[in-house]
């Protein structure tokens, strides 16, 4: 159900295919954010799940700040049919102490 970040790097680097889901708040994501992902915030992840027709056979890794609310929607996703869907272990904020080391954590 979970992915790390070290691994989310390497799919990126090797130019994988997948949706690169940010679900937290319009406020978290226009503070700091991680470049190619799309926010769809939890709380609107119900009403918006169209917007991911076409992703049900295919990876979807979803991040917020601590990994929380992310492994709830990835949860949730699979129950709606989205069974390559992974939460990324630890955020944004992992991500920013050992990947991107420039982004701003809160």
């Amino acid at each position: 159900m979970e992915i790390d970040c070290q691994s989310v790097k390497q799919k990126l680097d090797a130019g994988d295919e997948f949706l690169f889901l940010d679900c937290r708040n319009q406020n978290e994501y226009d503070h700091v954010k991680i470049e190619g992902t799309t926010l769809i915030p939890m709380g609107q992840i119900v009403e918006r799940i169209g917007e991911l027709d076409g992703w049900q056979e295919k990876d979807i890794i979803i991040h917020c700040h601590h990994g929380g609310r992310s492994l709830q929607v990835a949860q949730f996703l699979q129950q709606q049919g989205f069974g390559k869907s992974l939460s990324m272990a630890g955020g944004i904020d992992v991500w920013a102490q050992e990947i991107d080391t420039t982004l701003a954590r809160y």
